[in-house]
């Protein structure tokens, strides 16, 4: 017997990912035949604070082999930048797909003293997006965009949120502890094991014990929940690590000898006609004093073990998918949301800069059928988010300040789309847990050029000659040329996003626009 669909009825069926239906309309009588491209599934693998050179597929003095062989199998993006080297303000442009000036999220969340609480719950981004196309959505792991923000948005697998509070608009974590703690090394006092736990942390037990690999359970359980479900499937499973302090068990905590560490040239370098930000303790642990050449080691040595162990966690990831048998299908994407300081220019973590080591993340895309490439093009976490809405086939929701992806996927760094698009990267950082700085930055391969309205002292680097941005040309008469091209570069990408800050910037550098 011939089944007789309504118009309601056939697009509630063809959303669920068929690649083709085959249905009689009630009016007509007629067969239609709607052929629809199948939904995509899509998986990313989040990770916090995660530098961009530490791997082995990078030239990094970490094995990481599981990571090596998606990068493999997937597109590279070699210069993949942040927006901002902040947590909240990040994850909020990634799954929003807007800077923090439109979706009202500039800085950290639930942290002593942040202004802010949550992402508002009008930008539903990317969950809520998925969930309302009929995407199976689910979420493990750090969120740190407010209580219950995946659940809120519909989110139906909600596991291991993380640090987060259940409940809204809590009082913030204070560091009160902490202060005490750095205070203590002042003086001589050291932590279990003779080490510092706000820098580094060996953990008593094994990889099975940590809290990282609780969320790996979670994730492990919600691959399964995916196998067992016909709809499309869009997940993250998102770890705090390897944000500091760093820690680790054994054997990750001995991996790698703190005496034998190659050390970048700025490492513990001084910080000669810089903003006077630089010089601020704007978390307990910033307050570095204490540090000796040692100390900064072992904080290196502990966060490569870091690494080790992010590895361990993604190969496991990939391979419950693949024994699920949703691997072939998958989109993966593997990101940091910002990188991290680990004594360059004798900074720890993360404030109010813009060096590469900050401003740089990881970025791996697999998407199932496309060749694996490198693209060197310099790309931005805003651009991740309509990717992911045009492999999903999401309906849009607003304001889209990033450019798709996946011209380079498919096409590498020649792709057209992209030929008459300059190769920079806009980069912000407006507050840090309520301390305001209004950060701009414009990159370019060969360029940097940071504007500080909160400072009489702006930077440009010449990222040829000092890759690791020791030499503020600012004042340098030789790079007048190169300061007002770039000057005239980010006035256009602060008009492109519509950035309120424009104003002032023009008139700061009148006389190079």
């Amino acid at each position: 017997m011939k089944k007789i669909w309504t118009k309601s009825i056939l697009s509630t069926v063809c959303a669920i990912g068929l690649s083709s239906c085959a249905l009689t309309d009630s009016q007509t009588g007629n067969v239609l035949q709607i052929e629809k491209e199948k939904k995509s599934n899509v998986l990313v693998l989040f990770f916090d604070d995660m530098r961009f050179d530490t791997f082995s597929y990078r030239g990094g003095p970490v094995n990481t082999p599981n990571i090596d062989a998606l990068a493999n199998e997937g597109v590279q993006f070699n210069n993949a930048m942040t927006t901002t080297g902040l947590c909240s303000p990040s994850r909020a442009a990634l799954y929003t797909g807007r800077w923090g000036h439109k979706n009202g999220l500039d800085d950290n969340v639930d942290l002593y003293h942040s202004r802010q609480s949550e992402l508002d719950l009008k930008e539903g981004g990317l969950i809520r997006r998925a969930a309302d196309a009929g995407y199976l959505v689910g979420h493990v792991g750090k969120w740190h965009l407010g209580a219950r923000g995946t659940e809120l948005r519909g989110a139906e697998i909600d596991l291991a949120q993380g640090h987060e509070p259940r409940e809204r608009f809590t009082r913030p974590y204070t560091p009160y502890s902490k202060v005490k703690q750095v205070e203590g090394y002042y003086k001589g006092k050291l932590d279990k094991n003779g080490e510092k736990h706000e820098y580094w942390i060996t953990l008593d037990g094994t990889y099975e014990d940590t809290e990282a690999y609780k969320k790996v359970v979670a994730g492990k359980q919600m691959l399964k929940q995916v196998a067992k479900d016909d709809r499309p499937f869009f997940g993250v499973i998102s770890f705090n690590q390897p944000h500091p302090a760093y820690r680790v068990p054994e054997p990750y905590a001995s991996m790698f000898d703190p005496k034998t560490l190659k050390l970048p040239k700025n490492h513990l370098s001084k910080r000669v006609n810089k903003p006077l930000a630089q010089e601020g303790i704007w978390w307990p642990w910033h307050d570095v004093g204490h540090m000796s050449d040692m100390d900064w080691r072992k904080s290196r040595a502990y966060y490569y073990g870091a690494i080790a162990m992010v590895d361990r966690i993604v190969g496991e990831l990939i391979q419950t998918a693949k024994d699920e048998g949703v691997y072939d299908d998958l989109t993966i994407v593997l990101l940091g949301d910002q990188g991290s300081m680990l004594g360059e220019h004798t900074l720890y973590d993360k404030g109010p800069y813009a060096y590469d080591e900050l401003m740089r993340m990881p970025l791996i895309i697999k998407r199932p059928g496309n060749q694996p490439k490198v693209v060197n093009r310099q790309v931005s976490m805003l651009d991740i988010t309509p990717t992911l809405a045009e492999i999903m086939h999401l309906e849009n929701d607003g304001d889209v300040d990033g450019f798709s992806l996946n011209p380079l996927i498919e096409k590498g760094d020649n792709a057209e789309e992209y030929k008459d698009k300059e190769d920079t990267a806009l980069y912000a950082y407006e507050w840090y847990n309520g301390s305001w700085f209004g950060i701009r930055a414009i990159r370019t391969p060969e360029m940097k050029f940071v504007w500080n309205p909160g400072d009489t002292r702006d930077e440009l680097y010449d990222l040829k000659a000092d890759p690791v941005e020791m030499n503020n040309l600012i004042g340098n008469k030789n790079y007048t040329v190169k300061l007002t091209k770039m000057a005239k570069l980010l006035e256009k990408e602060l008009v492109r996003v519509s950035d309120p800050s424009v104003a002032k910037f023009r008139h700061h550098y009148k006389d190079y626009l």
